[in-house]
């Protein structure tokens, strides 16, 4: 038997999340730890109990189960689960995210990672292995997604669904302000996506071609263009007034992207014009230029605000 003795955690809200290497456990604890969750990530099973004898926590908890954990096997996580729930009190939810064993085995592929349960042999083999493992898990999940078909913010916005409640705080829902450059397509993930093309390019101007949306005189310039003033107070209008009925939805992350020709200038600019803005209006944001990061190898080109 686990160690579940002197437990008293009456009102706490604890998630499991566990599910086969590779479907996006990872993802899933840090959209939980955005949410307001304390996120703790291949805890021994055997500190789970210990973990609850204290005082109560102040936020819900998600602990992040899988076989890569010390100490684990199907058998104990599932006993301490049901030890725990004997206690009462405690609201507790095992979420399992899943995948087809073919988009895992391109995943491995892609990152050039070992499967923990065969590091030694093909990644196919340790799928193979780590479903068979995980089948009573799975069977006793309260929450199954399947991440097949989802990108990461795709999963991120599934599990704002399950989590993420209503009426939170501003902070509660992340926003992320990006630049792009047409040529190279859209980016994946996008809630919003607006063509600036249509304004003044600096790229015309020589002295302003090697330098970007970030600076003062490429700001001026497009500043100059009279279009600019009542798209940006429209389009920032339109956010802003968009953004709190998400958060109302619990939707947990907005993505709205910037494109231009090139990437550098003008959707530069205005991304860094509204990330400012709704910045200052209290959302968490964050930014990302999509051709600066390509062409410096991405070093220096993402932050919040």
């Amino acid at each position: 038997m686990t160690e579940t003795a002197h437990i008293s955690q009456a009102g706490v809200r604890l998630v499991f999340v566990t599910g086969p290497s590779g479907a996006g456990r990872a993802t899933a604890i840090h959209a939980l730890e955005d949410l307001g969750f304390e996120a703790i990530d291949n805890l021994p099973l055997a500190m789970v109990p210990r973990l609850l004898t204290g005082p109560p926590p102040e936020r819900p908890l998600a602990l992040g189960i899988d076989a890569r954990t010390r100490d684990f096997s199907p058998e104990l996580m599932l006993e301490t689960i049901a030890d725990l729930r004997a206690q009462g009190g405690m609201r507790i939810d095992v979420l399992f995210l899943e995948s087809s064993d073919d988009v895992l085995l391109r995943r491995f592929s892609e990152t050039r990672r070992r499967h923990p349960l065969a590091p030694g042999s093909d990644p196919a083999s340790g799928i193979a292995v780590e479903k068979t493992l995980l089948e009573s898990v799975r069977a006793a999940a309260d929450i199954l997604i399947d991440t097949s078909d989802l990108s990461p913010h795709e999963l991120r916005s599934e599990i704002g669904n399950w989590f993420g409640g209503k009426g939170q705080a501003n902070e509660a829902l992340s926003v992320t302000v990006q630049s792009f450059s047409y040529k190279r397509g859209m980016p994946r993930g996008l809630d919003m996506a607006l063509d600036v093309r249509f304004l003044k390019n600096p790229y015309w101007d020589a002295a302003l071609r090697p330098l970007d949306g970030r600076s003062e005189d490429v700001g001026t310039h497009i500043r100059a263009d009279s279009r600019f003033v009542e798209f940006f107070e429209r389009m920032s209008g339109l956010v802003t007034s968009l953004l709190p009925a998400y958060q109302e939805e619990g939707k947990a992350h907005f993505s709205i992207g910037f494109g231009c020709t090139g990437g550098q200038h003008r959707s530069v600019f205005v991304a860094e014009e509204l990330a400012k803005t709704l910045a200052a209006k209290g959302w968490q944001v964050s930014i990302r230029h999509e051709e600066i990061e390509r062409r410096r190898g991405g070093a220096d080109n993402r932050g919040s605000v």
